[in-house]
């Protein structure tokens, strides 16, 4: 049994969650958020990032699916962190160009404990079904903010919203599935300041 589980429950007036996940899993969803768009986000990101995901959302969807989908990414984003622990032997960077269809995208990611998103996509990129474009980055946003990292998405090109969004996802989950797995290489925790 995988040591990088980490389980958490969260509940504001606005979202409640339960949500676990192993870093070290085989790409298992159990994803019940309330926006089937989201839901299918999610079972490829876990998919692609060969972690294991539990999640229970009921959030305000009737107000609109941006508490949902902002809080389902500060959770997972916590449990990534704590499943890391101290970050010892991984190898900290990720980094994939991921194509769909027409799309292509690039994500980067440094599991630096410095949260930054540097999101870039043009104005005007069309949603998906039943999930605005913001709300995307939104996602990005929360979990680089909680998973403490410096996460960069650029939309290269793409003309459908699905697309786009299932590209920027699916990349979210190859480059940090590259970031948090674990070289045999690497002694100790993979930075000069000896800490992360």
């Amino acid at each position: 049994m995988s040591g990088r589980i980490s389980k958490r429950s969260r509940k504001t007036a606005e979202t409640k969650i339960d949500l676990s996940i192993d870093l070290d899993g085989s790409g298992n969803s159990d994803v019940k958020t309330g926006i089937p768009f989201f839901d299918h986000m999610l079972t490829l990101f876990t998919k692609h990032g060969l972690f294991d995901l539990y999640a229970r959302v009921d959030g305000d969807i009737e107000v609109d699916s941006h508490h949902t989908i902002e809080d389902t990414g500060i959770v997972i984003g916590e449990c990534m962190k704590e499943a890391l622990g101290t970050k010892e032997g991984i190898r900290r960077y990720g980094s994939v160009y991921l194509p769909m269809d027409e799309t292509l995208v690039r994500v980067v990611v440094d599991l630096s404990n410095r949260p930054h998103l540097e999101f870039r996509a043009p104005v005007g990129t069309p949603d998906a079904p039943n999930m605005p474009f913001t709300l995307v980055e939104e996602f990005c946003r929360a979990l680089a903010s909680n998973l403490r990292a410096n996460i960069h998405v650029e939309l290269l090109y793409g003309r459908d919203g699905h697309h786009i969004a299932e590209a920027i996802f699916k990349g979210l989950a190859r480059a940090l599935r590259e970031a948090c797995e674990k070289d045999a290489r690497v002694k100790g925790i993979p930075s000069t300041k000896e800490a992360l």
